[in-house]
């Protein structure tokens, strides 16, 4: 994926570089990205669009979730995300 950080991005264009993408947490996603051999990471702010938060190696993917998961909500706010199943799909 071609897309700077920070940037809000369709569902579609986030996946598709991917082999999978997975929900690891109620609004973070990781997708595969095979053309840059990372993965992407990003927060769900509607059912097709996702805010591209970072990249992630095989060897670093773990700390980059946990550093990202606290801030799911506060980002989510800041793109007046109201946390409810009308807002995106798991």
């Amino acid at each position: 994926m071609q897309a700077k950080r920070g940037s809000v991005v369709s569902k579609q264009e986030f996946i598709r570089d991917g082999l999978y993408t997975k929900e690891e947490y109620e609004g973070l996603l990781v997708s595969s990205d095979e053309r840059q051999g990372c993965y992407n990471l990003g927060v769900q702010l509607a059912e097709d669009k996702v805010l591209f938060v970072d990249q992630a190696t095989e060897g670093n993917i773990h700390e980059k979730l946990e550093s990202w998961v606290p801030q799911i909500q506060t980002l989510q706010r800041q793109h007046n995300v109201k946390n409810d199943s009308e807002n995106y799909a798991k």
